[in-house]
């Protein structure tokens, strides 16, 4: 085994006791994730997925979020990555942008119920240990090849969530270093993504496998199956087949005593993570209110390139797409007020004001803002102008959603989904996961009209 790969297999095979900081990040990262899936869960792109289960699934041992279907666990940790994906609701690791709980968590749960149907069920402390460090494989390898990797278009979530999801679930089948090395191996054969595919049906399908992709690859390392020596440094490995000059430093520096899932943030808004500011800025004009859109002129963004590389789509057609225009996010923010999951919908962008409005934006690169930062400058028919500057937007690394934000966040997306479905019973037993025997026994509470195999609903 060479170094980079043998040192991350070594790290999940034998880690250091996790700190309780990284624990609660590990149980916030999985509550938003669970929440997001409930959230997508009856999207359209979902059912589509889900229709497909009669055709290729096995037997049926894992939840499908928010459904009433179950899957085999390839199928459900597919279907529950779309799903927690989809609206992008998820999480964000700040310095690469990596949605790192979306294709680790569902790998893992899958085969946590999976094994648990098989008698051998999978403590929630071991649930949680195994997310951190399948998120911390992730957000490392997303570091050690950005900024590159993603200019060049690679959607970096999936390409680099597909090896976090395949050492987490090796850590709970307890592979040896080798067969780590071996998973790692398999991930590189199955990576792929692009960002072209964002605001699309196609984005949520990368995520799904690289959850899927990486339990496969865990599951055939357990069964022997080999890979490459150095699937990650060597000559033609992902670092160097992903990035110039990848940082191999960034990859394996203080293992195990900084930790990445430090980074991870959460979005209070359903939308590319660089509009969060803008919707925070917009939001606080509308509320001064006097705002009609008769009397705006334009409205000039001014923050890092990255918001206008990635979201001045003027004309977006779909709710799907809304979810990274600013012109939409900038219109039904500051005309309406609104920024949830409606305000993104189908509907919203059918609004003739808000698509109109949406010519009325210009963007000034600044590369000295932060991802996080903006500035909203709206310029008014008699000359005049107002202006908003956010320099830390809420849900960042400087103000981070609180246990409560998260919780009511959890609440909103059963409320979307109108679901019959116990909000406060999951917090709490998400919040309490690492007590649990078995840890993903919250799960059925998660699916609706769920009959176990004598008929009996959870309780």
């Amino acid at each position: 085994m060479a170094d980079l790969s043998a040192t991350l297999a070594e790290f999940v095979h034998r880690p250091p006791a996790l700190p309780e900081g990284v624990r609660a990040a590990g149980r916030r990262s999985l509550l938003n994730m669970v929440g997001t899936a409930i959230g997508g869960s009856g999207e359209t792109a979902i059912d589509k997925l889900a229709a497909l289960l009669p055709v290729f699934s096995g037997p049926a041992t894992a939840t499908l979020i928010g459904r009433p279907e179950r899957g085999d666990m390839l199928w459900a940790a597919y279907i529950n990555a779309a799903s927690a994906n989809i609206f992008d609701n998820d999480d964000t690791h700040i310095p690469t942008v990596i949605h790192p709980s979306a294709p680790v968590a569902p790998a893992l749960l899958a085969l946590a119920e999976t094994l648990a149907s098989r008698g051998r069920p999978v403590g929630g402390d071991a649930l949680i240990e195994a997310l951190v460090l399948g998120m911390e494989i992730t957000c490392r390898l997303g570091n050690a090849v950005h900024p590159v990797h993603y200019a060049r278009g690679w959607h970096i979530t999936s390409t680099c969530g597909v090896f976090g999801a395949a050492m987490a679930a090796g850590r709970l089948l307890g592979l040896s270093p080798q067969q780590l090395v071996d998973a790692l191996g398999h991930a590189l054969a199955q990576g792929a993504g692009s960002v072209e595919t964002l605001g699309t049906m196609s984005k949520s399908l990368s995520v799904g496998q690289a959850a899927r992709g990486g339990l496969m690859a865990a599951l055939l390392a357990a069964d022997g199956y080999t890979g490459p020596e150095a699937p990650l440094e060597g000559q033609r490995g992902f670092l160097a087949l992903h990035s110039d000059a990848p940082d191999h430093a960034a990859l394996t520096g203080e293992l195990g005593t900084r930790w990445e899932i430090l980074n991870n943030t959460f979005k209070p808004y359903p939308c590319g993570v660089v509009l969060n500011p803008v919707i925070e800025a917009c939001l606080a004009l509308h509320a001064r209110g006097g705002f009609d859109a008769a009397d705006i002129a334009s409205v000039e963004l001014t923050g890092h390139p990255l918001l206008r590389q990635r979201t001045d789509r003027p004309g977006v057609t779909s709710g799907r797409l809304a979810q990274v225009s600013a012109q939409h996010a900038v219109a039904v923010s500051l005309l309406r007020g609104r920024a949830d999951l409606a305000a993104f919908s189908d509907e919203a962008v059918a609004d003739p004001q808000l698509r109109a409005f949406g010519d009325k934006l210009l963007f000034r690169d600044d590369p000295t803002y932060r991802l996080d930062a903006v500035e909203v400058r709206l310029r008014l028919t008699d000359g005049s102008a107002v202006l908003h500057h956010v320099a830390a937007a809420a849900g960042g690394l400087d103000h981070p959603m609180s246990d409560a934000d998260l919780a009511g966040k959890f609440r909103t997306q059963i409320e979307w989904r109108r679901l019959p479905l116990d909000g406060d019973a999951l917090i709490a037993a998400l919040a309490n996961i690492e007590g649990a025997a078995d840890g993903a026994a919250f799960l059925r509470a998660t699916q609706t009209n769920y009959r176990d195999e004598q008929g009996e609903s959870p309780s």
